[in-house]
């Protein structure tokens, strides 16, 4: 075997995959390296989902006419000096990887001018790059960008719709608003402003993300526990949302997505939201670099912490305080006359949407319980610069054998849970809240071999059994003995060997349901124009995700169209639906954002359509005439499989093996 050492261009394409697969990552690494330059000022332009061009603009420190050939090579940064650095990172970039993978795979020209001298400008175009050259241009850094991918067609082959890219750069976008509140944002797609900050407070950036009205029902927190500073917005225990698009988190500035804090939050919300509502939460988690790995993956997508239990407890103890109202409360809501302001002229189209981002990396999940972190360390001690991650545990120690038995007891009885290894809406904390559980649960799932069976044949496999298995609970009616009725709610039928016990509010409920759901895909298209028109504010991917659906939705009644920014109006309905809540139905609507399904309007009523089926059927307690008896049985056409909508089963058989085995007939 020869081994082939790569030549540059190859391998900086190479890396150009797991730094740069997508448009919105170009945006996220160029505007990371603005802030990084002392940016307060920061535009971003976009033609054609990113894929034309991108165009990031600042006016930070600039680059030095020797130092431009120096920012494209690869693993060149100003960042970084030596080794030591990785472990106190307090920058955005670090690795010197994205302007050479950038540079790899399109068309890049920097000008560049610092605050003492003259304007510079350099290009390379797919890895081949020119030579400095005299320009014009302000103070600060333009980046331009274009045709992206043009010499790696396989990967442009898989880019999104232009739509859906621009959707994702918008949202990160989106991001750094909130992130750098104190930044200046302007954001341009195809010639127009989508969003601008003012660089005036977090407050006023949220307004200019979510629009003014989320203010209301959010509460601002700042909380310090442990050396560990929580702080930001969350909504209040009626305010949710109908997908995770609306939750931001930022450790030390960077936004990521992280298990152990969102399991925390879902933890806290979670006797107040019903199922498929999530929490709105923009959060800032400020923690010493020492005890945060900021080095995970190449698109620093998520970060690990030196110990998950203590950033578990800290962020879940604040929301939960602040959520059930406790006394502690008080100590971590911003009052009245600390809060910054609100930007009058801010753009409200929302905006903050779950950046797409890689597999969170399963070294960074939590195996074991939490330990005590909700009450304060009897040494006095928590995490401080200075602490080393190896100290943490030890600090641990030391507070459960220093602190009083009775006020260790209570913390741990406060903060009684666990966290799951892998994805899951909650631990289940002290408090009797319900979760829903792990596939496994503190175990690491070994790696199995790929099975190589033809996956066709298997489905093919599996519809069959299914068919096979319907066809064997499939009975003829004629062969049913009506044997009576039990607590005036249970029909008992006999045939052979095997007796049936039959629901008779179960059956006449699914047997509505079948009807009203036929009713609803077969209905004749009648319209009901608005008195008022209804406004819908989205974020950019639930913007895309409706843009792309909008036929589907005028086909179902809707007349909706574009309404500016990543708005639509709604002006008429359909007649069918008149008197329904719009909300309610659109947040329906957009639950199904990750599912990849068509929306179909029998799935978007299906809770309604089976509330309206139960609330007609035949009740338990009833009497039925044998008439009625008859005639549920022939629409129940003999399938013994049938289930109610709500998922109970219409009907239970016994044989008369096993009626005779709870007499003791047989053993």
């Amino acid at each position: 075997m020869k081994i082939n050492l790569l030549t540059a261009d190859v391998y900086n394409r190479i890396a150009a995959g797991e730094v740069i697969d997508r448009p919105y990552s170009v945006v996220k690494e160029l505007v990371e390296n603005a802030i990084d330059a002392g940016a307060t000022e920061i535009t971003v332009e976009v033609l054609q989902g990113g894929k034309k061009l991108v165009r990031i603009t600042d006016n930070g420190c600039g680059i030095e006419k020797e130092d431009l050939k120096g920012a494209f090579l690869p693993h060149a940064t100003s960042k970084l000096k030596h080794a030591d650095d990785l472990e106190h990172i307090a920058t955005l970039g670090f690795r010197g990887e994205a302007v050479a993978s950038i540079a790899a795979v399109s068309d890049m020209k920097i000008v560049s001018k610092t605050a003492e001298g003259e304007a510079y400008s350099l290009s390379c175009n797919c890895g081949v790059m020119g030579e400095p050259a005299r320009d014009g241009g302000a103070n600060g850094t333009c980046v331009t960008v274009e045709n992206l991918f043009r010499n790696t067609p396989a990967r442009l082959k898989f880019l999104k719709s232009d739509g859906q890219e621009e959707a994702d750069i918008a949202n990160m976008v989106t991001r750094f608003i909130l992130s750098r509140p104190e930044i200046s944002f302007t954001y341009f797609t195809e010639g127009r402003v989508k969003y601008r900050s003012f660089g005036d407070g977090l407050r006023s950036a949220l307004a200019v993300v979510y629009g003014a009205k989320t203010l209301a029902d959010c509460y601002e927190i700042s909380a310090d526990k442990h050396g560990i500073r929580l702080s930001g917005f969350i909504g209040n225990q009626n305010f949710s949302k109908p997908n995770r698009n609306y939750q931001s988190l930022f450790v030390n500035g960077r936004y990521v997505v992280n298990q152990t804090v969102s399991t925390a939050v879902a933890g806290a919300y979670g006797e107040y939201l019903m199922k498929r509502q999530y929490p709105f939460y923009v959060l800032f988690l400020e923690v010493p670099p020492e005890i945060v790995d900021v080095n995970v993956h190449p698109n620093k997508a998520d970060v690990r912490f030196a110990d998950n239990r203590v950033i578990y407890g800290s962020v879940y103890s604040v929301l939960s305080a602040v959520l059930d109202g406790n006394s502690r409360a008080l100590e971590y809501l911003v009052k009245e006359g600390e809060r910054g302001p609100v930007a009058e002229q801010a753009v409200s189209a929302p905006a903050a949407i779950e950046a797409p981002v890689s597999e969170i990396s399963a070294a960074a999940a939590v195996e074991t319980p939490v330990s005590d972190t909700n009450a304060p360390a009897a040494s006095g001690q928590a995490f401080t610069a200075k602490t080393a991650p190896s100290e943490v545990r030890r600090q641990e120690n030391r507070f459960a054998e220093s602190a009083s038995a009775m006020d260790y007891c209570a913390a741990k009885k406060e903060l009684q849970f666990e966290i799951p290894i892998t994805g899951g809406k909650s631990p289940a904390p002290a408090r009797d809240t319900e979760f829903e559980k792990p596939a496994f649960f503190g175990v690491k799932t070994p790696q199995t071999a790929p099975d190589k069976e033809d996956f066709f044949v298997e489905n093919k496999r599996f519809l069959e059994q299914s068919a096979q298995k319907a066809k064997q609970d499939k009975i003829d009616p004629a062969r049913l003995t009506y044997k009576g009725e039990l607590f005036r709610t249970y029909l008992i039928y006999e045939e052979g060997n095997d007796a049936y016990l039959v629901d008779q509010h179960a059956a006449h409920e699914r047997l509505i349901y079948d009807a009203l759901r036929e009713k609803c895909e077969t209905r004749k298209l009648a319209t009901q124009p608005m008195l008022v028109p209804y406004l819908l504010n989205v974020t950019p991917q639930e913007f895309s995700f409706l843009y792309g659906n909008l036929e589907t939705l005028r086909s179902l009644g809707f007349d909706i169209e574009e309404f500016g920014g990543t708005s639509f109006k709604v002006s008429a309905l359909p007649v069918d639906l008149n008197g329904m809540r719009l909300d309610e139905f659109f947040a329906e609507v957009l639950s199904q954002l990750d599912s990849l399904r068509a929306i179909r309007l029998t799935d978007i009523l299906k809770d309604k359509l089976a509330s309206a089926a139960c609330k007609a059927a035949v009740k338990g307690g009833e009497r039925l005439t044998d008439e009625e008896v008859r005639a549920l049985m022939e629409k129940m056409d003999g399938d013994m499989s049938l289930k109610c909508p709500h998922g109970r089963p219409v009907a239970v058989k016994l044989t008369k093996t096993e009626v005779e085995k709870i007499f003791k007939r047989i053993v």
